[in-house]
């Protein structure tokens, strides 16, 4: 690919922030409170604005209902607008409330699926309102001991309860439907792996898609091809970014395996330029979100090294030689091959990024731009030390 195309896809690259990361929020142990976190949604949204500011690719903002709850959702929208970003995905929380401790849409009693049925729906009206088209569903849903409940029926409930909120989606709006293979629920979850959520989303229609968190896997699953396998049957809604070392560490991304997250884009880039027709629409409409808890790291600067981390690894993606790469593996010249992947990843790719910022008119250095603009003193003067978490332990 020319220089010139690299860079206008640079350019047009977008990654979504969570509102939750800009709040104090940590582990199941023990939220930290940081100086000058966000303390309401108004607030998180001023960060996440100076995170767009300084990169120009992170213009949106997902919230978590009810963490992010306001009375007037139209002042909402305006309040962002007029600040450079919008709403994203919209996530509801089907996992704090009392009555879902067995459960949400899989819990045995039917009134306690249809209050969560009920909750997701509020969240589409929610969507309506902002603008949204993402409804991002993630289940804490699972059993603890064998015997606990019959696994059958807890799959058909799920599928029951999804289809309520698929019939409810308008327009544009998508179900994008996340999986995780353990925790809370350490016996069985009810949607374990890419390939159970896949099923589900097969079986409800076109607009409901997998939502890939690079934190839900076990160690050493090989991410990139469950990439590779949901782009090719039109089914990648989207990715929650983050890294881990051991389970859903919710590190920054990029942090502790930058090749995985090099091998992901690698797919991606790959995908976007295919011939394939199904393969090239589903990545164009692909959400990139973010999904950290800042425990230790200051918020903003924290999510800023994960955006620039995401165009970092693109921007190598994007200087994969693929013909050459197709070639050897047409040949099986197995290191030849290997070694053209590996090239890109190792290209040093300061200066092309610093001409694409510059280009963008944003700091050609953010990191540097941040620390110097004074930004963390003012919000920590304005803001203090909150003991708020936004739903975090505290």
């Amino acid at each position: 690919m020319k220089r010139e195309q690299v860079k206008e896809a640079l350019k047009r690259q977008k990654i979504e922030t969570p509102s939750w990361g800009y709040g104090n929020s940590g582990t199941r142990f023990k939220t930290f409170p940081a100086p000058g976190a966000a303390r309401d949604i108004w607030e998180k949204l001023e960060d996440a604005a100076e995170v767009h500011k300084l990169t120009g690719i992170a213009p949106s903002v997902a919230i978590h209902i009810p963490w992010d709850k306001v009375s007037d959702w139209s002042e909402l929208r305006e309040f962002a607008s007029a600040r450079g970003v919008q709403i994203g995905a919209v996530n509801p929380n089907l996992f704090q409330d009392p009555d879902f401790k067995l459960g949400s849409i899989a819990h045995p009693d039917a009134r306690v699926r249809q209050k969560a049925v009920q909750h997701i729906l509020e969240c589409i009206e929610i969507m309506k309102k902002t603008g949204s088209r993402d409804l991002s569903l993630w289940f804490a849903d699972g059993t603890n001991y064998a015997g606990q409940d019959d696994i059958r029926s807890r799959k058909r409930r799920v599928r029951d309860s999804l289809e309520q909120v698929y019939a409810s989606l308008e327009g544009d709006m998508r179900l994008l439907l996340e999986y995780k293979f353990f925790e809370p629920a350490f016996y069985f979850t009810d949607l374990f792996d890419w390939g159970a959520a896949l099923l589900h989303c097969t079986q409800l229609g076109p607009k409901a898609q997998v939502l890939v968190d690079l934190g839900h896997h076990a160690q050493s699953t090989n991410i990139e091809a469950i990439v590779a396998f949901l782009l090719d049957e039109g089914k990648l809604g989207g990715f929650h970014f983050n890294a881990r070392r051991y389970a859903d560490d919710d590190l920054i991304v990029g942090s502790t395996n930058p090749l995985e997250l090099f091998s992901i884009y690698a797919e991606l880039v790959s995908a976007e330029y295919s011939s394939d027709e199904v393969t090239s629409s589903t990545v164009k409409n692909v959400a990139y979100m973010i999904d950290q808890s800042h425990n230790i790291e200051p918020k903003v600067e924290a999510m800023l090294e994960s955006v620039l981390n995401c165009q970092e690894m693109y921007a190598r993606a994007l200087l994969i030689d693929f013909e050459q790469l197709r070639e050897a593996q047409q040949k099986g010249d197995v290191l030849e091959a290997h070694r053209t992947l590996i090239r890109a990843f190792r290209t040093d790719v300061t200066e092309l990024l610093t001409e694409v910022r510059l280009e963008m008119g944003v700091p050609a250095d953010p990191i540097r731009a941040y620390r110097e603009s004074g930004y963390l003193e003012h919000t920590t003067l304005e803001r203090g030390v909150s003991s708020t978490s936004g739903g975090f332990p505290s």
